[in-house]
């Protein structure tokens, strides 16, 4: 009777990467905030952003939300094995520094920090200006 179901899946359990150094990728966006935490090659060991942190709609913009954000990301990664980090942020939203602020609560020692921000040349016609 076993035989007509195949073979059973084996499912392997995370390897724990033993990682150092590694670069905080945070970009924060009006609307979201999102925080990768890489290897120094650019290899993802976590990431979190406001949704999967639990926050919807319009509470996802908000400080709170990337401070928690930054905290779980940088646990996650602790349990790497990580302990210090550049931090490159990306975009205009509101959790740039309270982000910043969660990576150093959760314990992780902030090298440098860099604004990577892109500026266009004059790239794209901005969109237009809310009337509420």
């Amino acid at each position: 009777m076993a035989d007509d179901y195949g073979e059973a899946k084996v499912i392997k359990a995370k390897k724990s990467k033993n990682v150092t150094n590694g670069i905080a990728h945070i970009r924060a966006t009006f609307n979201n905030t999102l925080v990768t935490i890489t290897d120094m090659q650019g290899n993802p060991i976590s990431w979190f952003s406001a949704g999967r942190a639990g926050f919807k709609g319009s509470r996802k913009s908000t400080a709170y939300a990337a401070t928690q954000v930054a905290q779980r990301a940088a646990r996650d990664a602790q349990s790497h094995g990580l302990k210090e980090v550049e931090v490159w942020v990306k975009g205009p939203g509101s959790g740039r520094e309270s982000a910043i602020r969660g990576l150093q609560a959760a314990g992780l020692d902030i090298s440098t920090i860099k604004d990577v921000t892109p500026v266009p040349h004059n790239g794209c016609r901005p969109p237009k200006r809310r009337r509420v």
